[in-house]
């Protein structure tokens, strides 16, 4: 009776080569990589503006001179306004000046000296115009302080009476200018003034005529009188 067949299947895929006495044991297998931390981003802050351009400055060479503003000079601590200071210099040239202000003087001059010469003197000077006229010659006032009288009217106004002579000195008959009497306060200010004539407007050689005149409404202040020829007669 013949035996049994026994079938035995193999992969050769599969198949490890017998192990090998002599050989050292396998490494373990190596352990996985540790995780790296994820890098940190800071955030910018939102103020800060970007930094401008360099176009092609170095690090040695000058900054432009818009890049930051001038330096301001802090004043110097030990000065003070209050110090003592040299005096101005003085004009480079005054004699220049001193020309200009003699030529504006001379030109000043000029013109009033021509506008009096013109026109006259004004009126509210002085000496603009004579009070009296000169004396005339051959005549002669006689106005005694005597028979001068001021007096205070009823109705509180004040008069003056004037009494005077006037003669004819000479020895060829004279004509009798017009009289001006003249009121003064006690400070010497003229106050009131008036015109009389004569009763005689020519007067022979040796001849007198007197001369009686009432002025009313006279101020109150005046207490002195004067007379003499009137100006431009």
């Amino acid at each position: 009776m013949p035996a049994p067949t026994v079938a035995v299947s193999v992969n050769f895929d599969r198949a490890q080569p017998p192990a090998d006495p002599a050989a050292p044991p396998a490494a373990p297998p190596a352990a996985p990589p540790a995780p790296q931390p994820a890098p940190v981003v800071e955030d910018e802050p939102e103020d800060v503006p970007p930094t401008p351009p360099s176009f092609g400055y170095g690090d040695d060479a000058p900054a432009p001179s818009w890049a930051a503003p001038a330096a301001v000079n802090e004043p110097d601590a030990e000065y003070s306004s209050f110090a003592h200071e040299p005096p101005f210099r003085p004009r480079r040239n005054p004699a220049k000046m001193w020309t200009v202000v003699a030529g504006l003087v001379g030109t000043i001059a000029v013109g009033l000296i021509g506008a009096t010469a013109w026109w006259g003197l004004p009126d509210w000077m002085p000496f603009a115009h004579p009070l009296f006229a000169e004396a005339q010659p051959g005549l002669k006032l006689d106005f005694p302080a005597k028979q001068q009288d001021r007096h205070q009217l009823p109705d509180s106004t004040w008069y003056f009476q004037a009494s005077g002579t006037v003669s004819n000195v000479s020895q060829t008959a004279r004509s009798v200018p017009p009289i001006l009497i003249v009121l003064r306060d006690a400070r010497g200010r003229v106050v009131y003034s008036a015109e009389v004539r004569s009763p005689k407007r020519v007067l022979a050689p040796g001849e007198s005529a007197a001369i009686n005149e009432a002025l009313v409404q006279v101020p109150k202040a005046a207490v002195k009188a004067e007379f003499g020829w009137k100006p431009g007669s």
